[in-house]
């Protein structure tokens, strides 16, 4: 079969080199399924194509950038040489959604110079093919022709074979990528950020995002009304400017995922490959958990950040929550509202307010076996942060203190830039980078788009940058909607780890009656797994956990750190279906979620090992269970299966189920 598809492609391939002339290059997938080609015009214009098993992904699309001062890097190439490279390795993440990592590419390296329009001036365009997809990225090797420069505008073009079906979110009206996914063809998709998630009518699955955004800006797509091209459109600086290219020498790598089906999709991790090995030497510090959190408890407005007579972070308040993780095996306790001052958003790092002793708190947790996470709110003001940043972390690590949470709520960041321009990721990477060296890990709000950076610094734990589960608190029109969760995991999902905050259990919410989640019970817990974080918070207040202990205990025994992972089903926004390993163990978990539709999930266990059999403790809705009319009921039930098993799960509108499977 294979060398079938591998003969179409080359015809398909062969077809093209002759229409396009002989200067063109190409390169195979290591498998030969994806073949990408360059091409040079006679203007000296740069394109390339992408073909998979003979369907086209991408039709000739341009590459090129625009350039301030200097002459542009549009036309006037020719190809100076060809470096060939071929990987094939596997590596271990320091924690992740499986514990090995298969990185299989084939590179070509085109060495282009411009020898009229900017005499003598190179630049490199760098392709790696993988079996599931491809990335690519501009090098700029320093040279007499070319230092310091600044880039106006990335003309990169991703020309898509029809206008096919998309999922976005749009840049203009959203802050911190805190909204809802549109399902668009791709010419109406106007001015999006990245992942852009695309299915075609024979259902390929493709995801359009980046890999290793260092010292850039980041990606978003323009779409070109009346086609089907998208263009790269870069997060400006308040100037006007896009980069200023100094010391990092490369773009980020532009990706795509291609995969026959939504499940192979979410199983690609090309964007991690394409991020450098850690940097980090020692991570034994770094240790994913899941936590209880003093949080929900402002948003139901029955505590405040700030000081005073409803003041949620107090010494008395935390060890409370430290005395119940440590009861029911959470590692962790994030406390919101520690430091001065959430009146002013002028805040102190490194002075608490005076009913937070955190130097006896700390101690008590370590006695428990439970860790405090500190918080870190910046209200989007970077030099009063860089300011206190260092002796921040020293004070947490003269603490014991591994984990923190920095949280940037602010249109812009110092009253001036954007979050995902150059000077947002320059800052987001330098509170990695300083955190390191006092082995701090970071759980970042409103951040830029994660892009795979915790191969590289596996510190940087989990990121928010989706619409979570805070605004089934405050959103006036009633909370993100059923679908909203089941359409994450094919798009913010596949950029990296997203602290979502789910497993609320009490949806009634006096401060804004109309507001609550948008779901069943046995869906908060679906989401608990399905919603992929190495820190995950069980987010609701410990009374709620305290009334519902059944449910609960799936909370208590669900890891968050795995061997393997696996989607028996899955389809955008309709449903989905996960299982995962628990990390060193034999033991699997498994959730399954539906958006607006009720089903019932019938599920293949061949994930099980051959041979042997299982418990099974699952949770599901209950029979009149609705997330709009009777959201609660949660039936639990025990069961022997093995591998041959399909395990049939009946799922409600808005809801879910979850098992557990432990040998026997």
């Amino acid at each position: 079969m294979i060398h079938k598809i591998f003969i179409s492609c080359f015809f398909v391939l062969c077809s093209s080199m002759l229409m396009m002339g002989s200067n063109t290059h190409h390169i195979a997938s290591p498998d030969g399924h994806i073949i990408v080609t360059f091409e040079v015009s006679k203007k000296g214009e740069i394109f390339y194509r992408i073909v998979r098993g003979g369907e086209v992904v991408l039709s000739q699309s341009r590459l090129g950038l625009k350039l301030k001062d200097v002459p542009d890097m549009i036309t006037g190439f020719s190809v100076a040489s060809i470096r060939r490279n071929t990987v094939s390795e596997s590596w271990n993440p320091v924690w992740g959604e499986e514990s090995v990592i298969e990185n299989n590419y084939n590179e070509m390296a085109l060495d282009l110079v411009q020898k009229k329009i900017a005499p003598g001036r190179e630049i490199s365009v760098v392709f790696r093919v993988f079996n599931d997809g491809v990335g690519f990225r501009y090098e700029f090797p320093r040279q007499a022709q070319l230092g310091d420069f600044v880039i106006m505008d990335e003309l990169t073009e991703f020309t898509f074979a029809d206008n096919h079906t998309s999922w976005s979110l749009p840049v203009e009206g959203i802050r911190f990528y805190e909204g809802l996914f549109r399902e668009l063809p791709i010419d109406k998709i106007g001015w999006a950020s990245t992942p852009v998630t695309i299915r075609t009518d024979k259902g390929l699955h493709i995801a359009l995002h980046e890999a290793n955004l260092t010292d850039f800006a980041a990606m978003n797509v323009r779409a070109t009304p009346g086609s089907n091209v998208l263009r790269a459109a870069l997060t400006p600086w308040s100037s006007g400017e896009k980069v200023f290219v100094t010391g990092v020498r490369v773009s980020p790598w532009r990706t795509l995922i291609i995969a026959d089906n939504a499940s192979n999709m979410m199983l690609s991790r090309l964007m991690l490959n394409l991020n450098e090995p850690c940097r980090i030497m020692d991570t034994s510090w770094i240790k994913p958990q899941r936590y209880l959190g003093v949080w929900w408890c402002y948003h139901m407005k029955t505590h405040t950040w700030y000081d005073g007579p409803q003041h949620g972070a107090t010494t008395e308040n935390t060890i409370r929550y430290m005395d119940f993780a440590a009861k029911n095996n959470f590692g962790g306790v994030l406390v919101e509202g520690w430091n001065p001052d959430w009146k002013s958003w002028n805040f102190d790092y490194v002075h608490p307010y005076k009913d937070f002793d955190i130097t006896h708190i700390n101690n008590y947790g370590r006695s428990k076996g439970v860790a405090l996470i500190g918080h870190h709110e910046t209200g989007g003001r970077i030099a009063n942060y860089e300011r206190q940043m260092e002796d921040a972390f020293k004070l947490y690590r003269q603490n014991g203190m591994h984990y923190v949470k920095t949280g940037y709520v602010g249109d812009l960041l110092d009253n001036k830039e954007y979050h995902s321009s150059q000077f947002g990721v320059r800052h987001y990477r330098k509170v990695i980078e300083t955190a390191a060296k006092y082995q701090i890990a970071i759980d970042n709000h409103e951040p830029v788009i994660p892009t795979g950076l915790q191969r590289t610094w596996p510190n940087l734990m989990t990121q928010e940058g989706v619409r979570g589960q805070e605004w089934n608190a405050w959103n006036e029109e009633g909370g993100n909607p059923p679908e909203h969760t089941v359409t994450l995991p094919f798009t913010r999902g596949l950029a990296g780890p997203m602290d979502f905050t789910p497993v609320i259990f009490n949806f009634e919410n006096d401060a804004m009656p109309q507001t609550h989640p948008n779901t069943t019970l046995a869906k908060q817990l679906a989401l608990f797994v399905i919603l992929y974080s190495p820190l995950q918070m069980a987010a609701d207040m410990i009374e709620n956990y305290e009334n519902n202990p059944g449910p609960f205990q799936f909370v208590c025994d669900c890891p968050t750190d795995w061997d393997k992972t696996t989607y028996p089903e899955a389809e955008i926004g309709k449903y989905i279906t996960v299982a995962r390993k628990s990390k060193g163990h034999d033991s699997w978990y498994l959730a399954t979620a539906t958006g607006a539709e009720a089903r019932i999930a019938n599920i293949s266990l061949s994930f099980l090992d051959a041979n042997s059999k299982y418990k099974a403790i699952i949770y599901r809705d209950g029979c009149d269970a609705d997330w709009e009319r009777n959201p609660y009921p949660v039936e639990i039930e025990t069961r022997e299966v093995t591998a041959n098993t399909t395990l049939s799960i009946p799922v409600a509108r808005g809801g879910g189920g979850v098992a557990k499977f432990f040998k026997i």
